[in-house]
């Protein structure tokens, strides 16, 4: 998959997702410990809560063809989490600093405020820091949990993650150069550009390297888990003691989550944690099967208990 035989320009797309991508969000920021998270809301505020959670390296907008099916039945939040997107890039990164954001944004967006609690559906990287929301102190504030293609390795198997960084981000010379440089990572296919060429505008700034190269860049901190690296190795998900319902999902062809792991998964809790398939979709759930995707998530939330 690659974004450079367009030659800058935007892929055709279908009616639904230029819908979607014209529906108005709310753009609003909090601080939290020193840095600006932004988020982005579609819905009414009267709604209860839905939380959505990007991947590493992603952003809020990776939602944005996602959120507005959504935003019928729920107050939609979709946060950028620090060092990526439009959010504060930090010095040091922690599962607690992650987890701290995401009730953060719960609080000044108003979903703690309904008398029904938010539900988080978060992806990959956000599913880790997900789970370690509803596993720690003050996980009980939210209703529930859907865990999307996010891997907990079986005993004896090497936990995935992305390399230590020693270099800055590449500078391109010009936006349309970086674009076409744009991949999904892990690497999969995808047959949909128009959805790939809207997440990679989205991830694009201008900047100055370090040596006083100027041009455009990738917006997430790419040094994020050289800090985080020896944290991640400690967190042990295995025991999985939520502190509120989670319902695990993952893409069928996914290469993370393939069926031994996802069978691993589903028996760290008695009974055993749901685990929905869906069918021709690789890591990138809502990137490659979206419409599957909104109505997998819109079935679940309709039987999530507690929720009418």
């Amino acid at each position: 998959m690659t974004l450079a035989r367009y030659g800058g320009e935007k892929p055709a797309a279908p009616d639904w997702f230029n819908w979607a991508i014209a529906q108005e969000a709310r753009e609003a920021s909090v601080e939290v410990d020193g840095a600006t998270i932004a988020y982005r809301s579609w819905g009414d505020p009267s709604k209860p809560g839905l939380l959505l959670a990007h991947g590493n390296g992603a952003h809020a907008r990776w939602w944005d063809f996602i959120a507005p099916f959504l935003a019928a039945d729920y107050h939609v939040v979709a946060p950028t989490f620090s060092g990526m997107g439009d959010s504060d890039w930090r010095k040091a990164y922690s599962f607690p600093l992650f987890s701290r954001e995401q009730h953060a944004v719960c609080e000044h967006a108003g979903l703690f405020d309904h008398a029904e609690k938010p539900i988080i559906v978060s992806h990959s990287f956000g599913g880790i820091i997900s789970l370690y929301t509803t596993i720690s102190e003050g996980g009980d504030r939210f209703a529930g949990a859907v865990i999307v293609d996010s891997h907990i390795e079986p005993p004896g198997e090497e936990r995935p993650r992305p390399p230590r960084r020693t270099r800055a981000n590449r500078i391109y010379a010009s936006f349309n150069e970086a674009l076409a440089r744009f991949r999904l990572a892990p690497p999969q296919p995808c047959e949909n550009d128009y959805i790939v060429d809207y997440i990679a505008r989205h991830s694009i700034k201008e900047m100055t390297g370090e040596d006083g190269e100027e041009g455009y860049s990738w917006k997430f901190d790419p040094f994020i888990f050289n800090s985080l690296m020896d944290e991640w190795n400690d967190v042990d998900l295995t025991a999985m003691e939520t502190r509120c319902p989670i319902v695990f999902m993952r893409g069928g062809l996914s290469d993370l989550v393939p069926d031994r792991v996802a069978n691993y998964m589903s028996s760290l809790q008695d009974p055993p944690v749901p685990m929905i398939t869906v069918p021709e979709a690789y890591h990138h759930v809502m990137l490659d099967q979206p419409l599957a995707f909104v109505s997998s998530i819109r079935g679940l939330l309709a039987g999530w208990p507690g929720r009418r």
